[in-house]
């Protein structure tokens, strides 16, 4: 699938990705042999870049130091067709995100949002001055969103007239900052992308064994459209009419952080081109298979 070019914005953390990863089982404590590479990273940025594979134009709001870093990852955005004009810069450093990965999965992680953090609504300016939109004449299009954002900013916009028009694509993040949803999760254009225990923080339910059961758990919850996944087995599309699920293809995991961005990038891209429900979700899962295999051509 390649789409034609098509503006989507992209707002949430934009960092440095910084990853050891092992061929071996490893656990906590353990010392092992294996790479450290250094990507640009992020939840947003991860999106921005599987939709640009796709041919889409995602414009990126975040915040990045003027330091070194910073000027290092705007380049990066750059050469992969990202556009960065809007970017807030500030004085503090470009944030970061260290991650430890064995062939059992992700061992710990510890993301750096602070200067994200900081910044606060200074990011969402350019769709609240009239720039890309603002209260007015609300931006129209599709919003990927991710919750590295404040839940008081989240909460702010919910209601603010400037969203109010918007496709609401929204990610947690991670498991950690997964509540943080709860402040957005009734915006009528919202739909959720989380993991089967993001489901369960955010509707407060435990013992969900499948996705289907966490998307109903959400739709209970407020939630107006859902898309849970749940590793390698079935991820479900929800609303409350309507449900689909889809199974992923099995493969060997050669890498997991980046995996949850790359099928809701996926996901995102193929609605855009205008797939079916049940189609779009069964596109997300093989794309965000491919990625998870190692397979550099999995867009």
């Amino acid at each position: 699938m390649r789409s034609t070019s098509h503006q989507i914005i992209c707002i949430g953390s934009v960092l440095w990705d910084i990853i050891g990863r092992t061929p071996r089982e490893m656990r906590v404590g353990n010392d092992m042999p294996g790479r450290i590479t250094r990507l640009p990273g992020g939840v947003a940025m991860n999106i921005a870049m599987t939709l640009a594979r796709f041919g889409l134009s995602p414009v990126l709001l975040s915040a990045l130091g003027r330091d070194k870093a910073g000027q290092e990852l705007i380049k990066a955005a750059k050469d992969l067709g990202l556009i960065t004009d809007h970017i807030y810069l500030s004085t503090r450093p470009t944030d970061a995100y260290m991650a430890i990965e064995g062939m059992n999965g992700l061992i710990a992680a510890i993301a750096d949002a602070h200067s994200l953090e900081d910044a606060g609504a200074a990011i969402l300016t350019p769709l609240m001055d009239g720039t890309l939109g603002s209260a007015l004449a609300p931006y129209r299009g599709a919003i990927a969103l991710d919750g590295n954002l404040t839940e008081a900013l989240l909460s702010d916009l919910s209601q603010n007239e400037a969203f109010v028009a918007a496709d609401l694509r929204i990610a947690p993040a991670s498991p950690g900052k997964a509540e943080r949803l709860r402040a957005i999760i009734g915006h009528k254009g919202a739909t959720l992308y989380v993991n089967l225990e993001e489901a369960e923080l955010i509707s407060g339910k435990t013992g969900l064994s499948t996705a289907r059961l966490g998307a109903e758990a959400l739709l209970e919850a407020g939630a107006r459209r859902v898309v849970v996944t749940h590793g390698a087995g079935a991820a479900c599309d929800a609303c409350v009419n309507e449900t689909h699920e889809a199974e992923p293809p099995q493969v060997v995991a050669q890498r997991i952080t980046g995996a949850g961005d790359t099928f809701m990038a996926a996901h995102i891209a193929a609605e855009i081109e205008g797939m079916n429900r049940p189609k779009a979700l069964e596109f997300a899962q093989k794309t965000a298979a491919a990625y998870v295999a190692g397979d550099d051509n999995y867009v």
